[in-house]
């Protein structure tokens, strides 16, 4: 499988998360600010994550609705999802990623020095290792060799 790259897309920045080199585990990378209303989606930096980490793909959250409908953050992902395949010519997966965020918070709030500021700092990067992680958890023992 190599290494991948799990992304959690908001509209004023990405969670970045990177696998190991095995496909087991996920880690947060950093956030990297964005600004979609702008158009500015930050290529140059998501070029330095590539060239740095080689991935063999993308993994990106889908923000679903609990009823398991499309809204427009799952259209904004697919967007960024595009503008990533194009830009690097990698394959793009997703993931369903409805209770991410509220699983994240969950953890960062049973980490009692974790503070509300803080706390809104790395939120979006342990969301993206928690999408990849999935990911990873999902493809099954069968593909991890």
């Amino acid at each position: 499988m190599g290494r991948l790259i799990g992304l959690d897309v908001g509209s004023k920045t990405v969670g970045v998360a990177v696998s190991d080199l095995l496909g087991w585990t996920a880690q947060g990378v950093e956030i990297v600010p964005i600004d979609e209303e702008t158009k500015t989606f930050n290529l140059e930096r998501m070029a330095e994550l590539v060239a740095q980490y080689q991935p063999s793909g993308f993994v990106l959250g889908l923000p679903k609705n609990m009823n398991n409908t499309s809204g427009p953050r799952v259209e904004a992902a697919e967007h960024y999802g595009a503008l990533l395949k194009e830009a690097f010519d990698l394959p793009v997966d997703y993931q369903d990623e409805r209770l991410t965020t509220v699983e994240a918070e969950r953890m960062l709030v049973e980490e009692a020095d974790t503070s509300r500021k803080k706390r809104k700092k790395v939120i979006d990067k342990l969301a993206a290792a928690l999408i990849l992680q999935n990911y990873l958890d999902r493809q099954g023992p069968l593909t991890k060799g």
